[in-house]
């Protein structure tokens, strides 16, 4: 088995690094504070491809593999994981249901200007009272009698670049003229169109600068053609989606992991207690074991989820499973390295003079959005099980 990176591959993470380093992280802890939406640095990764990285050139994106779009996302979440949230949405959330089932004219229309940068997409399925159970939604989209248009109400929440978004792909209970249930179907919603209304924004624990809001459907009208698929075929696309999007979580879980760490190793060496470096104690020097050994295991489960994404675009197959086994173990391991990392470092990890206590708060959502640890091990237990 062969784990050394293509050049392309080694190039792209090299590119990653160095704009993630060079222009995020000088400013991470400014935005965090702020919860602004850093637009200036978005726009430049979009510039370098980062925000369409599986999309062929001639949808405007970089036309690479998901082994490439992982690395990216690990370099750009270790400098600020509210960056990697907002290129993960684009890349995966919105990218991938176009990319998968879109037609030419979607892709063309909504999934250019995404993946190149021009504007910012989101992903709207989660609802007030429905998060993991997304079959419970409530908003609903009435299909006009003549069949060309639908006409949309209803809530959603926790929208990741919701505010910001030119574009969303929006997943809804859909009916007749009747009444009668089409099942739930996804749509590209125009936010510049009436109807379409922002709601509050979320004062989030962590990656702050990922706005994130509500968005409410007012008698928004969407033509027939916007709708992604057939009617009813909206949770299939939805779950499709997930499997790739949490191979992006876990990518993204890896680079917060990793920071974490190596801050810490770096601490260890400098900080001095009873006479010696923190280092040289054992009980560190655990730490820092057990720290390195999870995110190795976590980098590896990536990258062998992001090389099973790539064969299962080649056989139409889906990457549940090893994307569940990436996203959970990854999510935990941020958890858990972020949190002895900030041990490591004592009274200053706690300080907002360092980026230790940044690096603990974004960590958390790794274990929530894209389906919740409890989810991923459901999925798990029941694929391995087959009962349910």
């Amino acid at each position: 088995m062969d784990f050394a990176l293509t050049e392309e591959q080694q190039l792209i993470q090299d590119a990653a690094r160095e704009f993630a380093q060079k222009e995020i992280a000088p400013v991470a802890a400014e935005f965090d504070a702020s919860g602004e939406f850093p637009s200036e640095t978005i726009r430049q990764a979009g510039a370098l491809g980062f925000m369409g990285i599986e999309v062929p050139e001639e949808y405007g994106g970089s036309g690479l593999d998901s082994t490439c779009y992982v690395l990216v996302m690990s370099e750009i979440s270790a400098a600020d994981a509210a960056h990697g949230t907002i290129v993960s949405v684009n890349n995966s959330l919105f990218g991938v249901p176009l990319l998968e089932f879109g037609t030419e004219e979607q892709k063309q229309k909504f999934l250019r200007p995404v993946a190149s940068g021009e504007v910012n997409g989101a992903y709207a399925l989660t609802e007030p009272q429905s998060g993991s159970d997304a079959a419970a939604m409530r908003s609903k989209a009435q299909r006009s009698a003549d069949g060309s248009s639908y006409t949309l109400n209803g809530k959603k929440a926790w929208i990741t670049s919701g505010p910001v978004a030119k574009y969303v792909i929006v997943f809804t209970q859909t009916v007749d003229t009747d009444g009668n249930s089409l099942g739930i179907s996804a749509f590209v919603i125009d936010s510049g169109e009436p109807g379409f209304v922002v709601g509050k924004t979320e004062p989030k624990l962590g990656i702050r600068a990922s706005a994130t809001c509500e968005i409410e459907f007012e008698n928004y009208v969407c033509p027939a053609e916007n709708r992604i698929g057939d009617d009813g075929a909206g949770f299939k696309i939805a779950l499709t989606v997930l499997d790739a999007g949490r191979v992006g979580v876990a990518a993204q879980a890896v680079g917060i992991a990793q920071a974490a760490y190596d801050a810490a190793v770096e601490y260890s060496r400098e900080r001095k207690a009873f006479g010696s470096a923190i280092g040289s104690f054992q009980s560190i020097q655990n730490k820092i074991a057990d720290m390195k050994m999870r995110i190795d295991a976590s980098r590896l489960l990536v990258l062998r989820a992001a090389w099973s994404k790539e064969n299962a675009k080649k056989s139409g197959a889906r990457n549940t499973l090893n994307s569940s086994i990436a996203k959970l173990y990854a999510s935990e391991t941020a958890m858990y390295v972020t949190h002895q990392a900030l041990q490591i470092h004592g009274g200053m990890g706690y300080s907002r003079e360092l980026p230790l206590e940044r690096y603990f708060r974004d960590a958390k959502i790794t274990e929530i959005y894209e389906g919740t640890s409890e989810i991923q091990r459901m999925v798990i237990g029941r694929t391995e099980t087959g009962l349910r």
